[in-house]
């Protein structure tokens, strides 16, 4: 079991990080840049109602935004690509490094690792990478049976103090491996056996610096809340692919993310000044101009948070890690580094994911004051009818792949439950926005509690 943790720093292929000219800010000022975002949202909505030509303004924009998802679903779905071969010599195949970081993953650990061990690829082209940060439960334990069954299994422990969160301890564990490419995964992932032999091939494609597996909710029926995560995610995967077959930013979604090494090091790894590693390092590689591809099948499963709580604190961190990214490259995007297709589809999904909802709050007081409708109206409408379509068009695709054939009353009424469920959404949003200028979160870990916690899963 190897308990090194060499710094990051000293790593031969980072050495030369300097000359590549990496200006990627380090999140200083994000409450005074949020306050400044709230005031002028806020201002410029009250604007546009006091103002006879808010209504035109407002006309415009929803042409624009509609113009926009129009040509997105117009679209044609991204072509699949055939499966890896493993009938080649060993020496043939890429090296890949699996990495996992766990803090206190007792419960789900040993399951992930025994599949991780068994993928169907050749064994001495891969290694799997666990970084156990400092657990205080069953963890260490755990690992330490694992690792005398599997030899490709390494462990690396983090002590106690040791800063970064989660990015911290893949930057920690990084220089260690060997990988071409890097796959990281959540200590609850349920991989399939052939994940390897589907995601390569993507990388065929020389500008593909990232890879995002679909995720795919393990307890779907568990409630309400696990069928909309579940839904929610046929609508992640439908806008992902699109956006990339219009020019447009695909992202990754952290458990199961793969990376090319070199766009990993171009990047200058993970930022340790944000609470959502994926969704900036899908900053980073589209700003270096690296592209990243969706791979829709197989899924990568995970469990869905069960109570609205534990859903609220998760998406409130998401929303809070998305937001971080605007304010923290927005002098880099306007530079138009990430080329006018890009940046065009950043902004409107800025607009709608952020905007939008934080402009809801004083639309609808002003729309009170006034007795009238929301100025904002059209705008919601629209958005809300791509999230519709949306939904439809990603569980079907979907239930296509997974080769099911579910009636066409229980894909309505999953559509349907999904566009509600997603509606937390824009309180989600405006309650970030607003807190994050008086009082942004704290950089640490978070532990999204599970079912099975109360659970020690040990090696056969």
């Amino acid at each position: 079991m190897s308990e090194v943790k060499p710094p990051w720093p000293k790593d031969a292929q980072f050495s030369a990080l300097p000359e590549l000219e990496l200006d990627y800010p380090e999140g200083e000022g994000r409450r005074r840049k949020a306050a400044l975002m709230l005031t002028l949202i806020w201002s410029c909505t009250i604007a546009l109602h006091l103002f006879s030509v808010g209504f035109w303004a407002v006309c415009c924009l929803t042409t624009i935004i509609s113009m926009h998802w129009l040509r997105m679903i117009r679209a044609p779905e991204l072509p699949s690509t055939e499966p890896l071969s493993l009938d080649q010599p060993t020496t043939e195949y890429p090296f890949v490094s699996l990495l996992v970081s766990a803090k206190n993953e007792e419960a789900v650990l040993a399951s992930l690792v025994k599949t991780l061990c068994k993928l169907d690829y050749p064994s001495e082209r891969y290694e799997v990478w666990i970084v156990d940060d400092d657990s205080t439960d069953k963890t260490p334990e755990v690992l330490t049976q694992l690792s005398e069954v599997y030899p490709q299994l390494h462990v690396l422990r983090r002590t106690t103090g040791a800063g970064g969160g989660k990015s911290g301890a893949l930057n920690q564990v990084l220089p260690l491996t060997q990988g071409d490419f890097i796959g990281v995964f959540d200590a609850d992932a349920q991989v399939s056996s052939d994940l390897l032999c589907h995601v390569l091939p993507l990388f065929d494609d020389p500008q593909i610096g990232a890879v995002q597996v679909r995720k795919q909710i393990a307890n779907t029926d568990t409630n309400f809340w696990t069928r909309g995560q579940s839904a929610e995610m046929g609508l992640d995967l439908y806008l992902q692919q699109q956006r990339i077959a219009v020019g447009g930013v695909g992202e990754l979604r952290g458990n199961g993310q793969f990376v090319r090494r070199q766009a990993l090091i171009s990047c200058g790894g993970w930022n340790e000044a944000t609470i959502t590693d994926d969704l900036d390092l899908t900053f980073r590689l589209h700003l270096n101009h690296w592209d990243i591809g969706v791979l829709p099948m197989p899924a990568v499963q995970e469990e869905g948070v069960t109570r609205a709580v534990a859903l609220w604190h998760q998406r409130n961190r998401w929303a809070e890690g998305g937001y971080q990214r605007y304010l923290d490259y927005w002098p880099l995007i306007f530079r138009n580094r990430l080329g006018p297709r890009k940046t065009f589809d950043l902004v409107v999904f800025w607009f709608a994911q952020y905007v939008l909802p934080t402009a809801a709050v004083p639309d609808l007081v002003m729309a009170t004051a006034r007795n009238q409708l929301p100025l904002l109206m059209p705008m919601t409408s629209v958005t809300m009818l791509l999230s519709l379509v949306g939904m439809w068009n990603g569980l079907d695709r979907i239930r296509r792949a997974e080769r099911v054939s579910p009636s066409i009353f229980l894909m309505f009424l999953q559509t349907l439950r999904g566009t509600l469920y997603t509606c937390h959404w824009f309180l989600v949003m405006a309650c970030v926005t607003a807190r994050m200028s008086i009082r942004p979160k704290r950089l640490k870990w978070v532990k999204t509690l599970r079912q099975d916690d109360y659970q020690v899963c040990l090696p056969d």
